[in-house]
């Protein structure tokens, strides 16, 4: 550019605001960024023992059953009510004590290891497809590029994750992403593409660079042939920004007058100059342009730009304001709605015309399909409380109608299950049975384990009156379930709490995989991937790539081993997840979960 363009000022509606955010999708509005001391609150470890303990079992083992220590092999006979047994020298101090002859158990939701993978980011299976769209690399810290990660990689590493006891894998959103970049953080600091997902153009057609339909489908059958299921990540609440290289590509939107010639021959190319930052392209851009009836229409979104409304204040009307600046879906609206001009022309996408549709209808059938398509096992729902209860009612009703087509046009197979699962993003939700469950969920995330389980993580015992109260409040009268996770995308790595203490993320294992409910682990939480750079978005950084060179080369061990056993003893034991909970002894810490006929007692010892 010859001169600067002048800024847009913050005057009327969102046209200033609307597309400058530059977060991914979660909790936008709400989730708080890294901690800037981030270890301040783990505490120091306790010794754990590796000298014979005497445990009580209570009466979850009846006296002269013969039990095993699940991890050492170590068996022993139940006398009045106690076995003696030794902890393994790498076990942490813990004994994981079931029945020698503990018969196989039935998979419940509530007692899941849930393995939660940004699918750009975990591992690429496939590099022929890393670069579409005119998508680029930026040569620098690469904090908001696509870096390649696809369902092939995912589907390799498959048999990784049943090694961790995983029985179900969460993957990001999978549908094509929009096609440029937008500015992001708060400085506008590097280029965001919707590498996580969040920014949904087409919901039809899965991105290029997450790979293909018939790899999508390969996926879901390989992770159900090794009893894992597949739970998807969805919106309803927005689609993406628009971009400047999505406005010329399917004719959008307009430019100021004269301002074309500051733009190169493809519009996502362009590069801020020296004294500007990536939101300066925004200067270019007429938001009062008519030809923004071409992208989704003032019917289906609410955007602050030319004829459509103005969405209000997300934290005094959370259905229908908007989150961080997004075009808010009118999924509320009784109106019947044409398909959007955009995708009307666009060449590739399924999205059809449906007879009296409204905005809600399309959201729903454009979901659904991939379970009646793929036999997707579950919907992860971003952003729930953003979208109105009836939606989310009518969604897993429809889901369900859904799984049963796929079900019945597959027959025979394992999985995936009868029923169709569902867990709602609410930020901060905490271990409670809300009016969510009455609105389609059969689970909550649980936004407190993050904070609780630190003290856990440095001597177990800590963790008892957490798995008390947890426990009585989902096996109550009214019993209901929530998913929790010591690491997420929105809020921190627990490598970096534990300020990459190999010791402490090794403690954490139990912490989280002995919690009642579901438990989430997030992609390296097992392995002590690093916080990566993350520029002036806080979240960023929870979102680096996998670290296989360091399970590859050995670092990761013991660390890696550790959780491995624990996860394959969670997955062998349902009760763990959805048991009720008693604590059998203080010192060695004892205690119980029992689910039907499935009994397990978990020991740690300290010196």
């Amino acid at each position: 550019m010859n001169q600067t363009p002048k800024k847009l000022r913050l005057t009327a509606s969102l046209v200033t605001c609307l597309f400058l955010a530059g977060c991914a999708g979660g909790q936008f509005e709400t989730a708080a960024p890294p901690s800037d001391n981030p270890s301040a609150s783990t505490g120091e470890l306790c010794t754990a023992t590796q000298s014979p303990m005497t445990v009580s079992v209570g009466d979850t083992f009846a006296d002269g059953e013969w039990v095993r220590d699940f991890y050492s092999g170590g068996k022993a006979q139940v006398k009045n009510g106690e076995v003696t047994l030794a902890p393994a020298p790498e076990a942490e101090g813990l004994l994981l004590i079931e029945a020698v002859d503990a018969p196989e158990q039935s998979f419940t939701w509530a007692g899941a290891t849930v393995y939660f993978t940004v699918t750009d980011r975990f591992a690429n299976g496939r590099t022929d497809n890393d670069r579409n769209f005119g998508r680029q690399p930026d040569s620098k810290d690469e904090i908001g590029t696509f870096h390649g990660g696809d369902f092939a990689g995912l589907t390799e590493k498959l048999d990784y994750l049943e090694e961790l006891g995983v029985n179900a894998v969460w993957v990001t959103p999978p549908f094509e992403q929009i096609h440029g970049w937008v500015g992001g953080g708060d400085r506008g600091d590097f280029q965001h593409y919707a590498y996580h997902g969040y920014y949904a153009l087409d919901f039809t057609r899965p991105d290029p660079n997450f790979g293909t339909r018939e790899e999508f489908r390969t996926l879901v059958e390989e992770a159900h042939a090794r009893g894992i299921r597949v739970v998807m990540d969805v919106v309803m609440n927005h689609p993406g920004y628009a971009t400047l290289q999505d406005m010329q590509t399917f004719n959008f939107g307009g430019l100021r007058e004269g301002f074309e010639k500051h733009l190169p021959e493809q519009w996502g190319d362009w590069q801020p100059e020296s004294w500007e930052d990536f939101h300066a392209y925004h200067a270019l851009i007429d938001y009062d342009h008519p030809d923004w009836t071409n992208w989704w229409g003032k019917d289906w979104v609410r955007a602050g730009i030319g004829d459509y409304d103005t969405p209000p204040n997300a934290s005094i009307d959370p259905v229908r304001g908007s989150l961080a600046f997004l075009p808010d879906f009118k999924t509320e609206s009784p109106k019947a709605v044409d398909l959007p001009a955009f995708l009307q022309n666009k060449e590739n996408t399924r999205a059809k015309q449906l007879e009296n549709a409204t905005v809600q209808d399309y959201l729903v059938t454009w979901l659904t399909d991939w379970v009646r398509e793929f036999g997707v096992d579950g919907f992860r729902v971003d952003t729930a409380k953003h979208v109105e209860p009836k939606a989310w009612k009518t969604l897993k009703a429809e889901a369900q109608k859904a799984l049963d087509t796929y079900r019945n046009n597959n027959p025979g197979q394992p999985l995936p299950e009868e029923d169709f699962w569902m867990v709602a993003e609410v930020f901060p939700h905490t271990v409670t049975r809300s009016s969510y469950f009455d609105s389609g969920f059969d689970a909550v995330i649980n936004f407190d384990l993050q904070e609780e389980v630190q003290a856990g993580a440095a001597c177990l015992p800590a963790m008892e009156s957490i798995y008390s109260d947890y426990s009585d409040k989902m096996n109550s009268d009214r019993p209901f379930n929530v998913m929790s996770y010591i690491s997420s995308h929105d809020t921190q790595l627990f490598s970096r709490i534990a300020d990459n203490d190999p010791a402490m993320q090794k403690r954490v294992a139990s912490a989280l995989l002995f919690t009642p409910g579901t438990s989430q682990i997030f992609y390296g939480d097992e392995s002590g991937r690093r916080f990566g750079p993350t520029g002036s978005d806080g979240h960023q950084g929870t979102r680096s790539d996998m670290n296989w060179t360091d399970i590859e080369n050995g670092k990761a061990e013991p660390v890696l081993s550790h959780w491995k056993k624990l996860g394959q003893f969670r997955a062998r034991h349902p009760a763990i997840g959805a048991g009720e909970h008693q604590r059998l002894n203080a010192e060695p810490y004892v205690f119980s979960r029992t689910h039907g006929d499935d009994r397990v007692v978990i020991a740690f010892g300290k010196e």
